[in-house]
């Protein structure tokens, strides 16, 4: 296991060398391998891809999605280079840099009755289809409704978001999902949000080994992930 966890790290570093000099010798090149989690893949990530391939045509991105536990996982194994994932995260080997905050909406078929504000009682007695548990989305979730002695009553749980929206459109439950994936503009149904109170919202953070090497191409995408983020603020 000692001689694999080697190999894996000499590997990554043969990889970064090869990566440092193509970028210096044809301009920004390489491979990037991004890992985030779904919502932010869908509706954050794309504009920044459209906008890398563009500026470095030579720049291979490769991306993956997943729960950021597995995230941060591939990240410590030299399996991934980057990570877009929701705090906290924590590991010694890592550089944690927090980029984004995206509070929490609720969501309703449009016909629904209910306040311009929505407190966790308002859902205590509405069917709620629910992200997947075991990520940090359902976990954020479940305690701000706990936190309030309210037990949610889960009908469905699915691990898409696009899956997610339509269901509340089409009328099955209510839902509590990350602005970010909010888009009425993007359902067969329609659908109307309420912010919460008191507010939730998570944090994403751009997480790396410390020791990564800062490859040209590795640079390029960190600095169009905060310069998204910042663009997303200044939106709001």
């Amino acid at each position: 296991m000692a001689l694999l966890a080697r190999i894996t790290d000499i590997d990554a570093s043969v990889r970064a060398a090869e990566d440092a000099v193509a970028g210096f010798s044809s301009g920004t090149a390489g491979r990037v391998r991004i890992g985030t989690g779904a919502t932010a893949c869908i509706y954050f990530l794309p504009a920044i891809l459209e906008k890398l391939q563009r500026s470095f045509p030579k720049l291979e991105i490769m991306v993956r999605t997943g729960n950021a536990s597995d995230i941060v996982r591939a990240i410590e194994d030299n399996k991934l280079d980057v990570g877009l994932v929701t705090m906290p995260c924590t590991g010694r080997s890592l550089s944690v840099t927090p980029i984004m905050t995206d509070p929490f909406v609720a969501i309703f078929h449009a016909d629904a009755d209910v306040g311009d504000v929505i407190r966790p009682i308002d859902l205590e007695a509405m069917p709620l289809v629910l992200y997947e548990r075991g990520g940090l989305t359902r976990t954020l979730v479940d305690e701000w409704l706990r936190k309030f002695g309210v037990n949610g009553r889960s009908v469905m749980e699915l691990g898409s978001v696009e899956a997610i929206r339509e269901l509340v459109g089409a009328g099955i439950g209510a839902t509590i999902l990350p602005e970010m994936g909010a888009r009425p503009d993007r359902t067969q149904f329609p659908i109307k949000t309420r912010p919460l109170s008191p507010p939730l919202a998570r944090e994403l953070a751009i997480v790396m080994r410390r020791d990564k090497t800062l490859t040209p191409g590795l640079k390029a995408v960190c600095n169009s992930l905060k310069a998204a983020a910042e663009s997303r603020k200044a939106g709001h």
